[in-house]
């Protein structure tokens, strides 16, 4: 069981002071991240989601951090694949130095980016990605481990050359795709690879995913796998705010996650950018039937959460916002359905930086040593 962080640089602060502070405030958290005993810091890419995410160039970031720490691992969550954005012989040499220079600490996801926004900023349109990206996805591992590398596919051409220099881990990092849906899901189960599930569905629908993943794991063929190291791992998104007051946690989380998944449902076309200052302390939306609940779209996953129950509020049965034996109950919850690593994710937009810390340290010197010490029990 890994525990981890994953972070977008969603930032309520779209100018250069704030571009400033939202990426100090991540290196800050990464060193401390370290030092409480986290497995890996996962760093996504996205390009023109203005609010939503400014991490735009994960390779300079974890390159930054791997060179402020010695353990951690450091993960793309993903790099984005269509060839103009991200060339497959670049993503290799890249991928391939940072592991060399962070003595194979690299864990590497692919994907396509989830917006035309983000397509169109390179040429493309979203919906015909998909061939493109494979193609680029079964291409990149064996760049990293053939001495020379010659390919004429249906989109990308290469010239027979030499590709230097090769990952330290031998053959290459773990790989892993981001999943926000069944095909995606069986995809990466298919091709022996480890799936990244990003949404807030919760545990229930993590146990889905899990059923879903499993199955095409264990049907996989050899033909199918992409690359030369087989990797079984659901990780699971885990939004979280820890403290000792567990309403202030409930009450700041919620608020963070509102704007997370406005700012993203703006770019996908479901409403406005968020406003905070417009909002009261009533930080919930409201549906038709006056319910109070937080709405939007990830890629193909539609979620809504209710928040009008007073015992949901209570009991927290959502995320882990909260106490500390909240959270510990919710990463459980997780566990139960599945999870092979935890993906807490506390840097959404609203989120002080004084929370995220204090959160994670509650998680370093609480929530972890309490897994740790189950395992070994069970050693």
């Amino acid at each position: 069981m890994r525990f981890s962080l994953i972070y977008e640089a969603q930032t309520t602060d779209a100018s250069r002071a704030g571009d400033r502070r939202v990426f100090d405030e991540i290196v800050e958290q990464a060193v401390l991240a370290e030092q409480m005993g986290f497995d890996v810091i996962w760093c996504v890419e996205h390009t023109a989601l203005t609010n939503y995410a400014h991490m735009s160039a994960p390779e300079t970031v974890l390159a930054f951090l791997a060179g402020k720490t010695s353990r951690i691992g450091l993960g793309h969550g993903v790099v984005c694949l269509p060839p103009a954005m991200n060339h497959p012989v670049k993503v290799a040499e890249r991928i391939a130095t940072l592991d060399l220079l962070s003595h194979g600490r690299v864990h590497f996801g692919v994907g396509k980016g989830g917006t035309q926004q983000e397509a169109g900023t390179f040429g493309y349109d979203l919906s015909t990605l998909h061939p493109q990206i494979d193609e680029a996805m079964y291409l990149i591992p064996k760049i990293m481990v053939q001495d020379e590398i010659e390919h004429d596919g249906e989109y990308i051409k290469i010239p027979r050359r030499p590709i230097h220099p090769k990952p330290y881990q031998d053959p290459h990092p773990p790989m892993y795709m981001a999943c926000t849906n069944t095909d995606t899901l069986t995809r990466a189960g298919q091709r022996g690879m480890g799936a990244l599930v990003l949404g807030f569905g919760g545990p229930e629908d993590v146990a889905k995913k899990n059923e879903v993943y499993r199955t095409a794991w264990a049907t996989r063929k050899a033909e199918d796998q992409v690359g030369f190291r087989p990797n079984q791992h659901l990780a699971a998104l885990c939004p979280t705010i820890v403290l000792k007051d567990g309403q202030q946690a409930r009450k700041i989380g919620i608020k963070g996650q509102r704007y997370f998944m406005e700012s993203l449902g703006h770019w996908y076309g479901a409403g406005p950018k968020p406003d905070p200052s417009q909002w009261s302390d009533d930080i919930t939306s409201h549906d038709a039937a006056g319910k109070d609940v937080i709405k939007t779209q990830f890629a193909s996953e539609k979620v809504t959460m209710d928040f009008s129950d007073p015992q949901m509020m209570l009991l927290n049965p959502n995320h882990a916002y909260g106490t500390v034996e909240d959270c510990i109950g919710y990463v459980q919850r997780l566990i139960d359905s599945g999870a092979d690593e935890i993906l807490f994710i506390c840097q959404m937009g609203t989120v002080p930086q004084w929370a995220q810390l204090e959160t994670l340290r509650n998680i370093g010197e609480h929530v972890i040593p309490h897994f740790r010490k189950l395992a070994q029990r069970a050693a």
